[in-house]
């Protein structure tokens, strides 16, 4: 089956070899799927016949949006924390705690229609790819369904043993780096394709336990990514860039050797703004990422605790007035950049042979993502060439 989309005002493929700028925009375009792969763009005029026509009627078409930072399985919500912290109550990262109780208490229907319902969020705000971390459950086997579920609903799954010190190894921390490293690790390791840490020196894990930890799951099998540098500055990054993490996430408190480091290095810079909206903290300083080189990507943090969202259009605008980015950069950040920071070449992007993964929005031009901020524009979605909202 086929399917012609043409009539397309404004055409962002995210790739310079099939139109101007930086998201290789094209205008008066169109597109063919073919299968679960994208076949064909161009000019409307020149397009070639296919089994089903989509009229755009001169709306913008742009890839789906690769959100490659979300926390998912969990129960519960957090809601007074967050008008505590709106009260201005400081945020350390104390109330994964208690999503971890809630979670572990959980029975698997539970978190499985959580997680499920979130993703579905995703897909009906244009987001086609998503990664999904464990961390809330911080026992072997609670880490492990945790991935086992979110293997359900997420297209990359990450082992995140290494999110918190649970309360029962609070006199311990050396025993749970082993325990994360060890048996958990074991339990974890087939139902993930990436190891995560919280690398902070206060409130997380510091640089030699983030290292050991890393080499433990590197030679299990899973690649590395990092949270790195949220609440203060610290090894996150450096890390990370030793271990060519694919990201580093967060990274709010950057010095400028952190910045040459990214710069000069294929570990993406991960930002996730709903996080320092809902806590009031200083924005990642993206202007000075991009103009040293750095790439750059956008997610949503989707957690019930720092960042309860989970709109990649909020965090494109929050990225264009906060962080000065701009409208080109941002977009480019939620979809191409979501799948370097991935190690994906066939999502976020829309060139003949990139998976069909795409969005109609209910506007004329990726600007208005950020020009119309909190309003619905997502008005068809495509997963690997299937309309989710038919």
């Amino acid at each position: 089956m086929s399917t012609l989309i043409t009539n397309i005002g404004e055409l962002a493929t995210c790739s310079p070899r099939y139109g101007e700028g930086r998201l290789g925009v094209l205008t008066r375009a169109a597109l063919v799927i073919d299968g679960d792969r994208v076949a064909w763009v161009g000019p409307a005029a020149d397009a070639p016949p296919a089994d089903e026509v989509v009229d755009a009627a001169g709306r913008a078409v742009l890839p789906g949006f690769v959100d490659s930072h979300a926390h998912l399985v969990f129960a519960g919500e957090r809601s007074a924390e967050f008008a505590a912290r709106m009260a201005g109550k400081s945020y350390a990262a104390g109330g994964i705690r208690t999503t971890v109780a809630a979670t572990r208490a959980a029975g698997d229907p539970a978190l499985r229609a959580t997680a499920a319902r979130h993703v579905a969020e995703m897909h009906r705000q244009g987001t086609t790819t998503v990664e999904c971390k464990s961390g809330y459950g911080l026992t072997a086997d609670d880490e492990a369904r945790a991935l086992r579920i979110a293997g359900e609903v997420a297209d990359e799954v990450t082992y995140l043993g290494a999110h918190v010190v649970p309360p029962e190894y609070a006199d311990d921390p050396a025993g749970y780096v082993a325990l994360v490293s060890g048996d958990m690790l074991d339990a974890c390791a087939p139902h993930a394709r990436w190891i995560d840490v919280f690398c902070e020196e206060k409130g997380a894990f510091g640089g030699d336990a983030t290292r050991e930890i890393l080499t433990a799951g590197v030679r299990r099998g899973l690649l590395p990514r990092l949270h790195a540098n949220q609440l203060g500055a610290g090894p996150g990054v450096r890390i990370a860039v030793e271990f060519d993490a694919a990201s580093a996430d967060h990274c709010t408190h950057l010095t400028d050797a952190d910045i040459d480091l990214l710069a000069n290095s294929r570990t993406v810079a991960t930002l996730l703004p709903g996080v320092e909206f809902s806590t009031r903290s200083p924005y990642p300083p993206a202007r000075r990422l991009l103009d040293a080189g750095a790439t750059v990507a956008l997610a949503t943090d989707c957690n019930p605790g720092s960042c309860f969202t989970s709109s990649m259009a909020f965090c494109i605008a929050l990225a264009v007035r906060e962080m000065s980015m701009t409208t080109q950069e941002a977009v480019w950040s939620a979809t191409a950049g979501g799948a370097r920071a991935l190690r994906r070449t066939d999502v976020g992007h829309l060139a003949p042979g990139a998976r069909a993964d795409l969005q109609i929005l209910d506007a004329s031009s990726h600007i208005h993502l950020a020009y119309r901020p909190g309003v619905p524009l997502t008005a068809g979605v495509w997963k690997s060439g299937v309309r989710l909202d038919a």
